[in-house]
């Protein structure tokens, strides 16, 4: 897991894990070829996938439709039967594809970001650039976790040979062989295991049954992120 409180030194803060998703390509019947078209033309599903800071995945879900945005799926993930669960007291890290809402913790829209903006010495000059300078290498880890099971399972560079169901079955056997390797090699063929020193206090929190059932932009969630933005910048 990803803590803010290990990036950010907030003390505030119970303790986040990392969400995004990722286009996988498909073989659509013609009929269904519009809902699963991307942005840039291809046929693929939209997988949305949770991982922790040891880069396991903790929930993942593939099947959607290309077309449908990230909000729409995490909508379905957090009312499903095997549901998304947010724990209170965490959160999870997501880009700027999601809203900043209750459990979410979106980086400011129309700031610099991404880690490439902060080369050349560059420093932040207010308090959502700085927030936003934090939080893009701790999101980071999902954007690894799913580079390495595509660098671990050549099958997913190739599921359009498969139909839409076998498909689904591919990537959740692919990520549950990878979370597999994670935790039983000593060392990962692909990356050396990380410390997961931080992980267990969320475990338990996942396993009490206590979670957040509604997913909403409220004004204590944007107020919580600005506070702390701002305690960030001040120190």
């Amino acid at each position: 897991m990803i803590s803010f409180l290990y990036y950010l030194n907030d003390p505030y803060t119970c303790g986040v894990r990392n969400q995004d998703g990722t286009y996988m390509k498909v073989k659509i019947l013609q009929r269904d070829k519009p809902k699963y078209r991307t942005r840039k033309g291809e046929l693929a599903t939209n997988v949305l996938g949770v991982c922790s800071w040891d880069m396991q995945f903790i929930y993942i879900l593939p099947r959607w439709e290309g077309s449908a945005t990230d909000g729409r799926i995490l909508r379905d993930a957090i009312t499903r039967r095997n549901l998304l669960k947010i724990p209170h007291g965490y959160y999870y890290l997501v880009d700027a594809g999601y809203t900043n809402e209750n459990g979410f913790l979106a980086p400011y829209r129309g700031q610099r970001y991404h880690l490439n903006e902060w080369r050349d010495g560059y420093l932040p000059t207010n308090q959502e650039e700085l927030f936003n300078m934090k939080h893009s290498p701790a999101r980071n880890v999902i954007e690894r976790c799913f580079g390495l099971l595509k660098m671990r399972w050549k099958i997913l560079w190739n599921t359009y040979c498969y139909d839409i169901s076998k498909n689904t079955d591919i990537i959740t056997a692919c990520a549950l062989l990878h979370n597999l390797i994670r935790r039983e090699m000593t060392i990962d063929p692909f990356e050396a295991t990380l410390d997961v020193e931080m992980e267990q206090n969320f475990r338990e929190a996942y396993d009490e049954g206590k979670h957040i059932e509604v997913i909403e932009t409220i004004d204590q969630w944007t107020a919580w992120r600005d506070n702390l933005a701002t305690e960030m910048f001040n120190s």
